[in-house]
């Protein structure tokens, strides 16, 4: 029996952020998601290529790229995973430039959880319309966006976001629907 493989985002490359204390389903998931769906997916991460982190729950990940090397250009999305991580890099200004480089270039961004506070601080979210974790409602709306609260993933234009590590397989489709239009 020949199975057959997923092709829906061949010869894409996806970076998916890291950083200690990302919410490790919201990488892991997403990371084995894309692939499975045929993209390159490279990790970024905010010290040198080959950094170890651990995730929120103790899981390891190892960094293939540091965010000083990636650009906008090099890639055709980006996920912004949740957990404690979203807080580091909202203080990065090179996290942040990368997001609003992203975004003014409207390739699909990804987010879930507390991953929209990156987003806030990269100040994209204005206008917008997206989801998160219950916690950071207050500042969702206070950044400016409509916040929605009862789907699972909500899209505007390339921003793709979702609440928590139940929503990723409707994270996932919405993502990878985006990516493929």
């Amino acid at each position: 029996m020949e199975v057959a493989l997923d092709t829906a985002l061949a010869g894409k490359t996806v970076a998916i952020l890291a950083e200690f204390n990302v919410e490790d389903s919201e990488f892991l998931y997403t990371r084995m998601r894309l692939i499975e769906a045929g993209a390159t997916v490279i990790v970024v991460g905010p010290h040198p290529a080959g950094m170890k982190y651990k995730g929120k729950h103790g899981v390891p990940f190892q960094s293939t790229h540091t965010i000083a090397d990636v650009a906008a250009a090099d890639i055709d999305g980006l996920i912004v995973p949740g957990g404690f991580a979203p807080d580091y890099w909202r203080r990065d200004e090179r996290m942040k430039a990368l997001v609003k480089d992203m975004d003014d270039a409207g390739k699909p961004i990804g987010t879930i959880c507390h991953g929209p506070w990156l987003l806030i601080s990269a100040k994209i979210l204005r206008g917008r319309t997206c989801t998160c974790f219950c916690a950071i409602n207050d500042d969702v709306e206070n950044a400016g966006a409509t916040l929605v609260q009862d789907q699972p993933v909500v899209v505007d234009r390339n921003l793709v976001t979702s609440r928590t590590p139940d929503d990723l397989p409707w994270f996932l489709r919405g993502f990878i629907a985006v990516m493929s239009a």
